[in-house]
């Protein structure tokens, strides 16, 4: 059984979300259901057949969120002692050996990846590289166009 990795902060927003869904999405599109079967013709209904649509997707995500939650992992970072290397769940500053450029990056499980808000999946290859390191090392990552090397400039438990 796969187990999913998840920040305190990633498991509370699928909790949010699954509270969402099942307490107001759930009970209006069974109501847009109900309000489309009114108006008679069901096989030409368009409003109907949307709404099902929608129902189909809740309860989808419903499923999927419900299952991660049963078997996620759920680490708190804050707990553990900080010891300078990258762990998930740490952010971490990198500074590109070629350019120069620095950018900082926490790494979390997959559901809570957002790369615009500098938040990376511990599968992506970047993480990969990093997990295990320490302040002051160099780690090769592999991209598509090649190679980037980077320095751990800064692991932070945040």
């Amino acid at each position: 059984m796969q187990k999913y990795p998840m920040t305190v902060e990633g498991e509370k927003a699928l909790r949010e979300e699954l509270q969402q869904l099942k307490t107001v999405e759930r009970p209006r599109v069974i109501q847009d259901i109900a309000d489309a079967r009114e108006h008679g013709d069901l096989k030409e209904n368009a409003e109907y057949h949307a709404a099902r649509e929608q129902q189909g997707f809740i309860e989808g995500r419903i499923q999927d969120i419900e299952g991660k939650l049963s078997n996620s992992q759920v680490i708190d970072i804050k707990s553990i002692p900080h010891s300078g290397k990258v762990l998930f769940g740490t952010t971490v500053t990198i500074i590109n050996v070629e350019t120069d450029e620095e950018v900082e990056y926490r790494i979390v499980g997959d559901d809570e990846a957002d790369i615009k808000n500098n938040r990376i999946s511990v599968s992506s290859p970047i993480a990969r590289a990093l997990i295990g390191k320490e302040e002051g090392d160099t780690v090769v990552v592999n991209i598509p166009s090649g190679t980037v090397e980077y320095e751990i400039d800064e692991v932070k438990h945040i």
